[in-house]
């Protein structure tokens, strides 16, 4: 089979239905900064780079780590280039490299005019988006890929982003970090839902593999509930947070088709929907404490 995709397929396989969980943390860490009264717009716009180039890297990054061990020969999902024999490995395997080193660049400036110790976290980061999936003993097969969304897109994303701005940090935007990290982990929860019956004979072994479908369908509302507790918890640093509950509509739409115990493609949209969730909550907490 002619190993030619198509730009269409390579936007497909850079999985643009996880970019929320790039830029959410941007805009969220951003509040956070403003809500200090140091918001700097152009760290802003070079936090929003790396985070942007990091998720395309991992994402990548997974399609050729899954692809060459044949994890994706049999799946539901979106199209993985090396599992559907579009592009070579080594193809793939360039265009995470790539985008790595974009967000490796983007953050060594980041970092130079902010705080150069932030360079270990930039390092820490890289590497746990190479060792998601790659590597001889890849922690994403060992069920903890929930736990490494949480504090990269979570804890580090958004309180880097604020501390970046502000050179602090303060309980909003941890507050703001875990409501993110906990969406964020909520879309690979969800991601991993639908894959347990693919996974399982693959050998990945998933936090969804390891709870099995009932417990992983709990663990994904609860992950939901927690950023709607943190919204009234914000209330307390201005009641201009409770703007967040906006963002409700989009998460019951998200946990419905989990609740129903659908499976399968059906729980595709699931992803789409919590990441608009995540991107609406952190628009609306951000413009509230920058109005704060």
């Amino acid at each position: 089979m002619s190993q030619k995709a198509s730009f269409a397929q390579w936007i497909e396989g850079a999985r643009p239905r996880t970019l929320p969980n790039a830029i959410a943390p941007v805009i969220a860490g951003t509040g956070a900064a403003a809500w200090l009264g140091a918001a700097v717009w152009w760290k802003a716009l070079l936090a929003l780079i790396v985070a942007l180039a990091l998720i395309i890297g991992v994402n990548f990054a997974n399609d050729y780590s899954d692809g060459i061990r044949g994890t994706d020969d049999d799946r539901t999902g979106p199209v993985r280039l090396v599992g559907a024999r579009l592009a070579s490995p080594r193809a793939v395997l360039t265009a995470a490299v790539t985008a790595l080193s974009v967000g490796a660049l983007a953050g060594l400036a980041l970092a130079l005019v902010s705080a150069p110790w932030l360079l270990a976290v930039g390092a820490a980061c890289i590497a746990g988006a190479w060792l998601y999936t790659g590597g001889s003993r890849p922690y994403g097969y060992a069920g903890l890929g929930e736990i490494a969304v949480f504090v990269f897109f979570g804890l580090v994303a958004v309180l880097g982003t604020q501390y970046t701005q502000a050179l602090r940090v303060d309980w909003v935007g941890a507050a703001l970090a875990v409501g993110i990290g906990a969406l964020s982990s909520a879309v690979l929860v969800a991601n991993n839902l639908r894959d347990i019956a693919t996974d399982k004979p693959a050998g990945k072994i998933t936090l969804a593999v390891r709870l099995g479908d009932a417990r992983t369908r709990v663990l994904f509302v609860l992950l939901l509930a927690l950023a709607g507790v943190l919204t009234l918890a914000l209330t307390a640093a201005t009641p201009w947070c409770a703007a967040g509950l906006i963002a409700t509509p989009l998460a019951l739409r998200a946990a419905a088709p989990v609740r129903s115990g659908l499976g399968g493609a059906a729980l595709i949209p699931v992803l789409r929907d919590t990441g608009l969730a995540m991107l609406v909550w952190a628009i609306a907490e951000a413009t509230a404490l920058a109005l704060g």
